[in-house]
């Protein structure tokens, strides 16, 4: 029975390497050293209204309507084509019958051993799509920053309207004890507009807590202390970044410890130091405001504890952390500390 013939190994393996690029999913063109097209994937035909009869011994230059006829692609093609380099993540518009559309080229050089002449594949990604989708949430995002801004101003504003109307009312009650009650609530507003004051300025998302303390403690005092040679206010902060959220409770505890001590801690117009440390602790972090002033009451004199008292109580509960009161000999010092560990520190 005679034998059937078969086919050299080369014709085997081309037929081959023809098939896998014809059937490819990804846009692809086999190109020779002249950029004559030797074989194009049916993806390539389809996306680039390109018919099968237009293929053979066209040149990339030929197809379409001339828009791959383009000098520094075909630069690159040819410097590829001889070794020279390599086209990675090569981007350009392609100007066709669809309006642009933007593409992103690779094309390498292949070790031909089963055929005579260069052969370059060249593969196209078309991201017109993605990347005009890109831009519209680059859009959305701007619009949202804005909107964000904006709101962050009318609150800032209301808060303003707000304490200005409670200082209207103190000259209007006759009891003391709700005059004093009245500038409590504006000083606890005005504490709220300062750590408004401070994310108006700042980006969304996290917040580096250096700047974002330092700034609001001098907003605090350039309108509580009047002499800041007899009484200063230093701020120590690490590189810790913060979220936005964090940050707003951080600013708020900062807020009321240190209008605190600037209110209580230095009867008479004493000269004092007021400073507050930030600092990361491992994974946790400990806030330290601390005075030089009188220090805690002794005695029956213990005052009971205020709403500020109260509100820096619930701010560290959510975030978390324990708050400790110590003699600092002379003066107070407040620590506000969050360890997941849960191991005391002192």
């Amino acid at each position: 029975m005679p034998m059937k013939a078969l086919a050299p190994p080369s014709d085997i393996a081309i037929n081959l390497a023809l098939s896998l690029i014809a059937a490819s999913v990804a846009p692809v063109l086999l190109l020779d050293e002249d950029l004559t097209v030797i074989a194009a994937s049916q993806s390539f035909l389809d996306g680039f209204d390109v018919g099968l009869d237009d293929i053979p011994g066209a040149r990339l230059a030929d197809l379409g309507e001339g828009e791959w006829n383009t000098p520094q692609l075909w630069s690159l093609l040819k410097a590829t084509a001889y070794g020279q380099t390599a086209i990675k993540a090569y981007e350009m518009d392609l100007q066709s019958r669809r309006g642009v559309r933007h593409l992103v080229l690779n094309a390498q050089r292949l070790d031909n051993e089963i055929a005579q002449g260069i052969r370059l594949l060249l593969s196209i990604q078309d991201v017109t799509e993605a990347r005009a989708s890109d831009r519209e949430k680059d859009v959305l995002i701007r619009d949202k920053a804005v909107l964000v801004q904006e709101m962050q101003h009318r609150i800032a504003n209301s808060l303003q309207i707000i304490a200005s109307v409670l200082m209207q009312s103190v000259s209007k009650v006759g009891s003391d004890e709700s005059r004093h009650h009245l500038r409590d609530a504006h000083q606890r507003i005005m504490s709220v507009a300062a750590v408004q004051r401070q994310l108006t300025g700042s980006t969304l998302g996290d917040v580096e807590l250096r700047g974002y303390v330092t700034d609001l403690c001098r907003s605090i005092g350039d309108s509580m202390i009047r002499d800041h040679d007899q009484l200063s206010l230093t701020v120590t902060v690490d590189d810790s970044i913060a979220s936005s959220g964090k940050a707003v409770s951080l600013g708020l505890i900062v807020t009321e410890l240190v209008i605190n001590a600037l209110k209580h801690a230095f009867p008479d117009d004493h000269d004092g130091q007021i400073t507050v440390d930030y600092r990361a602790l491992g994974e946790g972090w400990a806030l330290t405001i601390c005075d030089d002033g009188m220090g805690l009451p002794s005695g029956g004199d213990v005052a009971k504890p205020g709403l500020g008292t109260g509100i820096v109580k619930a701010l560290a509960s959510q975030l978390g952390a324990v708050i400790t009161m110590a003699d600092a000999k002379p003066g107070l010092r407040v620590s506000i500390i969050c360890d997941p560990r849960s191991t005391p520190l002192v």
